[in-house]
Order: structure tokens, then C-alpha cells, then sequence
């Protein structure tokens, strides 16, 4: 697999992705999510190629305190060879040459699976509660 910068050509291929593997939610504008992330840090959006395909994603950042990962993808039928792996350690080295000493990211409780790979990763269950506030709604309200 060939890991590189997100290419806005890349957009609908990696929303299939997302969409794929059920990372996106009604309230929340994928293409959006793109756009605002092309204006931040762009170099840390990362997508997986393998034969001219997007089969992996990974949407990193830092605010100078943290580094967050979002939509870490990998296309079903290519789960269990490494590739999010991959992607991950990426990602993790592109942080710490940032000088990012920590790294957090959030799953929903009910994704067992994501849950295992970031325990297999080396990462841990930290206690604290995920709170949020929508300052911009991706969508109207009817």
C-alpha cells in the first residue's frame, strides 16, 4: 500500500470509504469534514492507494497540547493485513516530528472491532468523558 497526502481528487472515493465502513452520521457533513481539514494541517490526512484505489484513510492533527486521529478507515476486504496499522504508524511519526507527546482519538462504545485494534496498537482506555457542542450545523434542521 501506497500511503500519501489526501489529493482533493481523491474526495468521493475516500466518502465511499467512510461511508463503507461506517464512519459518517447524518448530522455531520463528510465533504465538509474534507473541506475544513484541506484548510488545517493538510499534510496530516493521510489515504492508503493500493492498485490506483483508496482502500485506507486517516485524518490526523495537532493543537501544540495533543494530536487527535479521525476517520481511520480500511476497506473490509482488505482488514487484517496491516494496513491500519500502517496508516497509524504513519501517522504517529508524522506527530511526533511535530513533537506531539500524546496522541488521543475517540471510538463509539459499540465498535468492539475498532476497540481491539487500537488495544493490539498500544493504546489505552483513558477516563474521561467526550463532551461537545456543534458551533456550525452541517445540517438544517427540518
Amino acid at each position: 500500500m501506497l500511503i500519501r497526502a489526501f489529493d482533493p481528487a481523491d474526495t468521493e472515493s475516500v466518502v465511499a470509504l467512510w461511508e463503507t465502513c461506517g464512519l459518517t452520521r447524518p448530522w455531520n457533513d463528510a465533504r465538509r469534514d474534507i473541506e475544513r481539514k484541506l484548510r488545517v494541517q493538510p499534510e496530516l490526512f493521510l489515504v492508503g492507494e493500493r492498485d490506483g484505489r483508496i482502500v485506507a484513510s486517516a485524518m490526523g492533527g495537532y493543537d501544540g497540547h495533543r494530536g487527535w486521529v479521525y476517520y481511520l478507515a480500511v476497506d473490509p476486504a482488505a482488514r487484517g493485513e496491516g494496513l491500519g496499522r500502517a496508516l497509524m504508524d504513519e501517522l504517529e511519526r508524522l506527530l511526533l516530528d511535530l513533537g506531539c507527546p500524546k496522541i488521543n482519538l475517540l471510538v463509539r462504545d459499540d465498535n468492539a472491532a475498532a476497540l481491539s485494534f487500537y488495544d493490539r496498537i498500544g493504546y489505552s482506555r483513558d477516563a474521561s468523558a467526550s463532551l461537545g457542542k456543534r458551533l456550525i450545523p452541517d445540517v438544517t434542521a427540518h
